[in-house]
């Protein structure tokens, strides 16, 4: 009888080997096509990208002092290293509610995103299967949830809910997210209304209005049985039929009710800042919570998530899992969430950047610099997996006499 011998675990991806594959290939004088800089990034999708788009993309609600904020709250503290640790060797992964993530890092749920490349959510649906990365598509998506399970294959995947009007498009949306594979449900909170958004305003820009984003709602059958005629026959009618339901401000913890009814996986909230939501979120039995204001686009002055994380993590840490959004732009940045508590974090336009930039490559390369420098930052703060970041390894700018950029 031929012995049979257990296959070798699969090592972790060495995240910071991407930094060695451009170095290398400057021997060939090539260069990345893309800035590894985030703000750099921006500057050039703010060159390359039409206005509108980029306005929509970038911008912020008000004065944008929200969206500042943020970045400003990362900058209020410093990681101190530790040496002499042996950290040759670093396990980034970790499981968030049952899925398996090769490092603390999701895709968060961004819309129309086909306003700024024509493959839009499928493109960035393979460039995170590539790196096993969980996306967390958006309801408002320019290709069918369908259609972006099927090219993202086996990789892990959430559904974000923007929670209708009509209970029968609801329960159909999350159905066939069910069927399609979506492991947990995020339903955001903060956007029954859309905010004032001056550089969309400035455009008149509400890409909703040109039916862009609306391919889950078109291929419903829920929501095209509110319809006298099919969108293509009769698009003004789809769109403001989109229109009346899309938000619902009367919507209260009681309807979490029939929200757990609809899904029985994991469920997470996203957009809570206070540590009495997210009690409440735990008392209903909600498996976890986004701290998240939108990235800045819902309410000008709101408290920054990051300020928020550390009082929501004290209020449910020990109850449910939190995961943080708004601002990350680095690996130091996951670093200072994950020292705040947070289990991992959720980056957004940087990843949308990419896409316009360059398709499915640009976000690879946007996702794989941001794995690098979280992956070589750990090791020079003498971190070898997740579970090693705790509070221990930050301080406050203030506490050490240091002034935070303006930035």
């Amino acid at each position: 009888m031929a012995e049979t011998t257990e296959a070798a675990p699969t090592p972790p991806p060495a995240f910071a080997n991407y930094q060695n594959e451009i170095y290398l290939s400057g021997l060939a004088d090539q260069v990345p096509d893309l800035p590894c800089e985030p703000g750099r990034l921006e500057d050039l999708a703010r060159e390359r990208f039409a206005p509108e788009p980029f306005g929509y993309v970038a911008g912020s609600a008000g004065t944008e002092g929200t969206a500042r904020a943020n970045r400003a709250a990362f900058d209020r503290w410093r990681i101190v290293p530790r040496f002499l640790r042996d950290v040759s060797e670093r396990d980034l992964s970790t499981t968030i509610l049952g899925t398996p993530f090769p490092a603390p890092v999701a895709l968060a749920p961004v819309g129309v995103q086909g306003i700024v490349h024509p493959e839009a959510e499928l493109a960035v649906a393979r460039a995170a299967a590539g790196l096993r990365l969980p996306m967390v598509l958006s309801t408002v998506s320019s290709y069918r949830l369908e259609e972006v399970a099927e090219v993202g294959g086996d990789s892990p995947r959430w559904f974000q809910l923007y929670w209708p009007r009509d209970h029968d498009v609801a329960a159909s949306l999350i159905a066939r997210a069910k069927a399609a594979g979506f492991a947990a449900l995020v339903v955001t909170l903060d956007t029954f209304v859309l905010a004032w958004r001056p550089r969309d305003l400035a455009h008149a820009y509400l890409p909703f209005l040109h039916r862009m984003g609306l391919a889950n709602y078109e291929s419903d059958p829920a929501f095209l049985a509110g319809l006298a005629k099919s969108p293509d026959e009769d698009p003004g009618s789809a769109v403001l039929h989109w229109l009346s339901m899309f938000g619902d401000p009367t919507k209260t913890w009681d309807d979490l009710v029939w929200l757990r009814e609809q899904w029985d996986g994991p469920i997470l909230l996203k957009g809570v800042l206070h540590p009495d939501d997210a009690r409440r979120a735990a008392d209903a039995g909600i498996d976890g919570v986004v701290v998240s204001n939108h990235g800045g686009r819902q309410i000008d002055g709101e408290i920054a998530s990051l300020d928020a994380l550390p009082a929501v993590v004290e209020a449910v840490g020990d109850r449910m899992t939190v995961l943080l959004d708004s601002g990350v732009r680095t690996g130091s940045d996951v670093i200072k969430a994950l020292a705040l508590g947070a289990k991992a974090v959720l980056i957004g336009r940087p990843y949308v950047y990419g896409l316009g930039l360059g398709g499915e490559d640009g976000v690879r390369h946007v996702l794989r610099s941001l794995l690098a420098e979280l992956d070589l930052s750990m090791a020079l703060a003498g971190c070898r997996r997740p579970g090693d970041i705790g509070p221990e390894v930050l301080r406050r700018a203030d506490d050490l006499g240091v002034v935070p950029s303006s930035s």
